[in-house]
């Protein structure tokens, strides 16, 4: 159909083989935005615009890569990576992209050449618009004038306030195309999308809409905030775009202008130049709009329409604000880059588009009397209602030498000193476990058997030496014996330390449940995980938002008229309008099913042992507090349960399903209970059998919940026991109906990474960074938990 077929589709094809043969479900339901359909059409981009087509971007627009959840994405990237496609280097260029309208029969956008559009008719139709050439923005309607050139149907996605009705209106107006307009809302039905109810001397009469409008006489319909509508909806649009055909509401049937049909009553002949070009936020939170994309986007020439880049925001900026000092604009652009990079990953609620900082500067630009601080509040204020968003925002501004009151003081973070790990051997045999004494002054003591808390001794509690009864961290640099002198000891000399630890196990329990609430220790573990505590909660609160919808209450004296009661309401009816509101489940109508989620946690004697290392402890923890803080109140839609595991047993419950701790002290009793396992518990391993457990335990009862999903946070250390990475990948893949994930919290050398590679893509997280933890678990529940 396009000739010989370049390389770079040979690419592609074998791309898609992989993606329809991969295990990963996500990764199968991927291939099909790349369709037979999607394939010739790009195909024929390269065949109509050879040398100008980037096959990065052609993949990333069919397969709307820029929104997709980011383990699929990485998993997409890391594929097309190892097949050689990836996106091509930017190229320096003294001069930037520009548009030429110099010849009167066609306009020259970059360096492609489109031939405008002559009518007589309806010229006011035609757009026009105030826009800056800027670069990124002219590579983007050279991209989207091809397609148009060539007869596509168009879909513009992107977040709102990037520019979608000015690029497309702008294309327009260069195009001279005319152009009908409609936008879309919740309440839009398939009736008012093809016919509009008037009032003419009494009676009613349906005129077309702009749809029908733009069919015959071959206009550009742009249709806004197609998200927003039902889906169903929307989706009467799938025919005329597929076949050229649909029915309308009242009977007449729009048909291509070559059907046979064209002249028979009720048939409205399709114009030959009609053309769509659809205009939907990206989908899921925080817009809240339907997934067109999954519905339509087979159907249409997709473009990720995206904020400008640095360079390219800056020379807008400078053109509505030209009298706005340089740096000013500079320090407005890179902030609102953070904001953005931040809501990318959930820790913002609103991903702040151009538009914002336009905002910005036309009011630096019309007011210069006015303080930056004014102008950037008539923008922020609203966020001064969401504290967690209020105190990012603040310290974003105020790093980049925005002027704003701060209300809260910044604090600085300090780099903790590194930790040396040195083995050695003793030399010196073990008695009989105990406490051993106390030291008034606590100064360090190594290799003896007298004190309690050394490092590299005997008998006695401490870090890193043998035949002790529980493990005891005073704070001192850790000497380590060897691991061949450890399973040296006795066996009588071992069941003694362990009775000894298990007798002080269970006198620590006691006196946990004995203890005050102590608010300090709580939030040394409770604060640093705040801001990823409300990003959760937005995520989970997206999820809920789904499960609502609305519909028409009928017969009401206020809200919208009802235009099936128009006759009613000139002979005097008052109950002739409709509202929206939510509607009752019928009697016997199930609730929606809840997802299940079990958090896995490593409480095994290494934990305790290495996290003076890395802190690989305290941050499990602060994964716990921040799941525990998130969850509160979103019991209804997901199922938790916290059980951990250690050299004692592969499963130990510590939050039962539906018995989330509800206030600060039994969340903190849930910690300090995981701490005192891991301070006590016996050396061993149980990681493969206690994912093993979990996977078959959600597998059992998969029917009854949406999802089932464990996560395990857990360290490497599995070389020691001699586990081996496939173990644990296949004991994570054990159940199709259960996604399991792995978080490496804690490694010595290279270990996490060696075992994520070994694991299913996508599925395990190497997290050495005490603020990761908490925006792996978001990527994990943005992928498995919003399906």
């Amino acid at each position: 159909m396009y000739g010989s077929i370049p390389s770079g589709l040979n690419k592609l094809l074998s791309v898609i083989e992989t993606l329809r043969e991969s295990n990963d479900p996500a990764l199968v339901q991927l291939s099909s935005s790349l369709s037979t359909r999607q394939l010739l059409r790009i195909a024929r981009r390269m065949y109509q615009f050879p040398g100008q087509q980037d096959l990065w971007e052609n993949i990333q627009g069919a397969c709307l890569a820029k929104f997709l959840p980011p383990l699929i994405r990485h998993s997409f990237f890391s594929l097309l990576t190892k097949h050689h496609i990836a996106p091509s280097p930017p190229q320096s260029s003294l001069s930037p992209p520009s548009i030429s309208t110099a010849d009167p029969n066609s306009v020259l956008i970059g360096s492609t050449r489109l031939d405008k559009y002559r009518t007589r008719d309806s010229q006011s139709k035609i757009p026009s618009v105030l826009f800056y050439d800027v670069p990124q923005h002219v590579q983007l309607l050279e991209r989207i004038g091809q397609d148009f050139s060539i007869g596509e149907h168009l879909l513009l996605v992107g977040n709102q306030g990037v520019g979608k009705n000015k690029i497309t209106d702008k294309l327009l107006q260069l195009l001279g195309r005319p152009r009908d307009y409609i936008q879309l809302h919740r309440d839009t039905t398939v009736q008012s999308l093809t016919v509009q109810p008037v009032v003419v001397e009494g009676k009613v009469a349906y005129n077309d809409s702009p749809l029908v409008q733009a069919v015959k006489a071959g206009h550009v319909l742009v249709v806004d905030e197609a998200d927003k509508a039902p889906t169903h909806v929307v989706c009467i649009l799938k025919t005329l775009v597929e076949s050229g055909e649909m029915i309308l509401s009242d009977g007449r049937r729009i048909v291509p202008s070559t059907d046979p049909r064209v002249g028979a009553p009720n048939i409205i002949p399709a114009h030959p130049e009609f053309r769509l070009i659809v205009l939907a936020n990206r989908p899921g939170f925080p817009f809240l709009g339907n997934d067109l994309f999954s519905a339509l986007g087979d159907l249409f020439s997709v473009h990720v329409i995206d904020n400008p880049s640095e360079q390219s925001e800056l020379v807008l900026l400078s053109s509505y604000g030209p009298d706005v000092p340089r740096d000013t604009l500079l320090r407005l652009v890179r902030a609102f880059g953070q904001f953005r990079e931040l809501s990318d990953k959930a820790l913002l609620p609103y991903p702040y588009s151009t538009r914002e900082a336009v905002h910005i500067v036309k009011h630096l630009q019309n007011y210069p009397n006015d303080s930056m601080s004014e102008a950037v509040s008539n923008v922020f204020d609203f966020d001064k209602y969401n504290s967690a968003a209020k105190e990012t925002l603040l310290k974003i501004l105020n790093e980049h030498g925005i002027p704003v009151n701060l209300s809260h003081t910044l604090l600085e973070k300090k780099d903790k000193p590194l930790q040396l790990t040195v083995q050695r051997d003793s030399g010196l045999d073990t008695s009989e476990p105990k406490h051993g004494k106390e030291d008034p002054n606590n100064d360090p003591h190594v290799g003896g058997n007298t004190w309690a808390g050394g490092t590299g001794g005997r008998d006695t509690a401490g870090l890193g030496g043998k035949g002790g009864p529980y493990r005891l961290d005073k704070g001192h640099t850790v000497h380590q014996i060897s691991e061949a002198e450890k399973a040296a000891i006795p066996e009588h000399v071992k069941k003694a330390a362990r009775e000894m630890g298990e007798k002080a196990f269970r006198e620590k329990l006691k006196e946990i449940q004995m203890s005050q609430y102590d608010a300090k220790v709580y939030n040394e573990y409770s604060l640093p995980v705040q801001n990823q505590v409300q990003a959760l909660r937005i995520i989970l609160s997206s999820l809920q938002a789904k499960s609502q919808e609305r519909v028409w209450s009928r017969n009401q004296t206020s809200g919208d008229l009802d235009d099936a009661r128009l006759i009613e309401g000139i002979t005097g009816e008052r109950a002739i309008y409709k509202r929206r509101s939510d509607q009752d489940p019928e009697l016997g109508t199930p609730q929606m099913k809840p997802k299940r989620l079990r958090l896995v946690v490593d409480v095994s004697g290494s934990m305790y042992r290495f996290n003076g290392y890395d802190a690989r402890l305290d941050r499990e923890l602060e994964a716990v507090i921040m799941v525990l803080e998130a969850f509160q109140d979103f019991d209804q839609r997901i199922c938790l349960d916290i059980v951990g595991h250690s050299g004692d047993t592969p499963c130990i419950p510590f939050v039962p399903m539906n018995h989330l701790p509800r206030d600060n002290k039994q969340r903190l009793d849930v910690i300090k209970t995981m701490h005192a396992h891991s301070q006590f518990c016996v050396s061993g391993d149980y990681t493969v059998e206690s994912i093993a457990d979990s996977v078959d335990s959600l597998a059992g009862s998969s029917k009854d919940y949406d999802d089932s999903i464990v996560i395990v946070l857990s360290d490497a250390n599995l070389e020691r026991y001699g586990i081996h990475p496939r173990e644990l990948a296949a004991a994570m893949d054990s159940d199709s109906g259960v996604r399991a994930y792995a978080v490496f919290i804690g490694s010595l050398g290279d270990q996490a990474k060696r075992l994520t590679e070994e694991l299913p893509p996508g599925r395990g997280f190497v997290c050495m960074d005490l603020s990761e933890i908490p925006q792996i678990l978001q990527q994990i529940f943005s992928t498995s938990l919003l399906k």
